[in-house]
């Protein structure tokens, strides 16, 4: 049982950042646009590919990531707890080391997400002893964005209410240029210090400052109730939530497609279109992880699902490879392909990073515990003391 529930979460982490992997590809790591000498029929064709990639994955993947983070919390903190120690001094070593690993990560891509998730982390000790219900309440409000409904408030009763919501924009524009034409040592700097800057205010100002501990919390109640473990009980539970989730979805797409279009002032805008994509992308992310989850469990884990588990296991390495590999394909100081590569040709080329590192994957775990970058987190979260089994 407890192997079933490893598999099946490290196929689901795997999915993730293959989606991952294809988005970032399709952004060509943040060179936003498109080629302008292309065939009209490749142009139409990269529209529908690039709406289609981010209908289905766009802060789905993410999100998906996110509830995995707070669900290996819960693993982790249970096992130490088993063996009679307490795990919340060693998580809180472990989100610091995270902190070095996001620094290594922003030199080559001006879009990390793992310093917020260092930062984000020490939520979970600080709720990790708290009760279900109190846990899922918390985590209910921050999923809600209660912020962005105060600035939405605001903005209701004073039109020229002014608050955040490009300040990233700057830095955005300054880092740019260094992506298009610097040399690679100009581009390490720029990434580590205005990329730092332009990719940490987006994600405050986009509504992941309450969203990620939200999903953090579900993945750790997730864990608490078992869910991942095949039981009649898991079963309904993700038959309800692929219910529930796929009739909520649409609503809350319409309402994010069409509601902000009925106010003039920014004020109001600008926090709806944070909160409702913010709660449709959940939804959507719901419905794909409690598919992917129904369909493990009806084989065991289908083909194409235990294909995922090498690359989940070694999440933190082909994350961060990944835009290592990205940046040199697309930016000035390496092949320097965006301007050429439209969304068809960018997905063919997330989907030859992701079989290339996949293969790396396989052929690394079988000689190898854990992967690069994780077998040496856990040695260092370890440092000064023997790593359990």
């Amino acid at each position: 049982m407890k192997n079933d529930r490893l598999e099946v979460v490290d196929a689901l982490r795997g999915f993730a950042l293959l989606a991952i992997v294809l988005i970032h590809n399709v952004e060509h790591y943040n060179m936003i646009g498109q080629p302008e000498l292309l065939p009209e029929w490749l142009g139409r064709l990269d529209e529908q590919v690039e709406t289609a990639i981010f209908f289905l994955l766009a802060g789905k993947a993410y999100a998906t990531f996110s509830l995995l983070f707070g669900f290996s919390f819960y693993i982790q903190l249970r096992n130490q707890r088993a063996r009679g120690g307490d795990f919340k001094g060693r998580f809180a070593w472990r989100m610091v080391l995270l902190i070095f690993f996001s620094q290594l990560h922003a030199l080559f891509y001006n879009g990390d997400i793992l310093l917020l998730y260092a930062f984000m982390g020490f939520t979970l000790i600080a709720v990790c002893d708290w009760s279900d219900r109190k846990v899922f309440l918390l985590a209910t409000i921050c999923l809600l964005q209660p912020v962005e409904w105060i600035r939405v408030v605001c903005g209701l009763i004073n039109p020229d209410f002014k608050s955040y919501g490009d300040l990233f924009y700057t830095y955005y524009l300054r880092a740019m240029p260094i992506l298009e034409h610097g040399t690679l040592p100009e581009v390490l700097y720029s990434n580590i210090t205005d990329g730092q800057l332009f990719s940490n205010l987006w994600q405050i100002e986009n509504g992941r400052l309450f969203q990620v501990p939200a999903l953090f919390m579900f993945g750790m109640l997730l864990g608490r109730r078992n869910y991942f473990v095949r039981s009649d009980g898991s079963v309904k539970f993700w038959k309800k939530i692929l219910a529930g989730a796929s009739f909520a979805f649409i609503p809350l797409y319409l309402l994010q497609k069409y509601v902000p279009g009925f106010f003039e002032s920014q004020a109001v805008v600008m926090p709806l279109q944070i909160v409702l994509p913010s709660l449709s992308n959940f939804a959507f992310m719901a419905i794909l992880v409690s598919s992917f989850t129904l369909f493990w469990f009806a084989a065991d884990g289908y083909k194409f699902q235990r294909l995922l588990i090498p690359y989940g296991r070694m999440s933190l390495t082909n994350y961060i490879g990944q835009s290592i590999i990205g940046g040199f394909i697309y930016w000035g100081c390496g092949l320097g392909l965006y301007p050429y590569t439209g969304a068809t040709a960018c997905l063919l080329i997330g989907i030859a990073i992701f079989t290339v590192q996949l293969f790396f994957s396989r052929w690394w775990l079988a000689r190898h515990k854990q992967g690069v970058l994780e077998s040496l987190w856990r040695k260092g979260m370890w440092i000064g003391k023997k790593s359990p089994v």
